[in-house]
């Protein structure tokens, strides 16, 4: 075991939680559409968190969600009702984490365990709570604290901060490129989880290891 790695710190959406078990709702409603309306919604959610940021008028993640889902209602031409909304917005409070998920958590015992993500403090305890995951972390961080989002390098001092460990001692582990580079840009060590075989942007950073799978995660840290 890698004893320089003291803690590791897990993003949440996309990498510990799948954002599209949604499909199944969006479906349910939009018969035939499920799968576009996820994606562009995923897709407009974080582009919004990204120009939120630049313009320096933050709204919570929740409120970023909401209107990412009515932006890509309306450019699907889909008739979205107030109740049904609600009912989709609620499915983020208890998205899927990969099946890899638990396993991988429990082996890891004996680091601290976290997660800094740019979801809303309220959706992320509900989030983990639902999925049974609440032992094994020893802090769920948000950027509501600090009111930017990611890759903004101040939400990645959250971390350091309340772990109380030095940056070069935290794995930080996501399945968003662009929050790899940031954390590498940073200065921690960081994993790309690229369960969809994408091709790396150009950002000039590069994680520090690149896996396919999250369950090769602790091979990489032994290593």
């Amino acid at each position: 075991m890698n004893q320089s790695i003291h803690a590791v710190v897990f993003d949440a959406y996309g990498t510990l939680f799948n954002v599209h078990s949604v499909i199944k709702r969006c479906e349910q409603f939009f018969p035939g559409q499920g799968e576009s309306l996820s994606r562009l919604w995923r897709s407009k959610q974080l582009e919004y968190t990204w120009l939120r940021s630049l313009m320096g008028r933050y709204e919570d993640f929740e409120s970023i969600t909401r209107s990412a889902l009515g932006y890509a209602c309306r450019s699907l031409d889909l008739g979205l009702l107030h109740g049904q909304a609600q009912s989709l917005m609620d499915e983020y409070r208890r998205l899927e984490p990969y099946a890899d998920v638990p396993a991988v958590l429990d082996a890891l015992r004996g680091r601290r365990l976290a997660i800094l993500s740019n979801g809303s403090p309220g959706m992320l305890d509900d989030m983990v709570h639902n999925a049974g995951l609440g032992s094994f972390f020893d802090a769920v961080l948000s950027v509501d604290a600090l009111q930017i989002y990611k890759p903004h390098p101040t939400i990645y001092q959250l971390a350091i901060d309340r772990l109380a460990t030095k940056a070069e001692r935290i794995a930080f582990v996501s399945s968003n490129y662009w929050d790899a580079a940031g954390a590498t840009s940073f200065g921690l060590r960081t994993f790309w989880i690229n369960r969809a075989g994408t091709q790396p942007d150009e950002l000039g950073y590069a994680p520090y290891r690149s896996l396919s799978r999250l369950d090769q995660l602790t091979a990489a840290l032994a290593g």
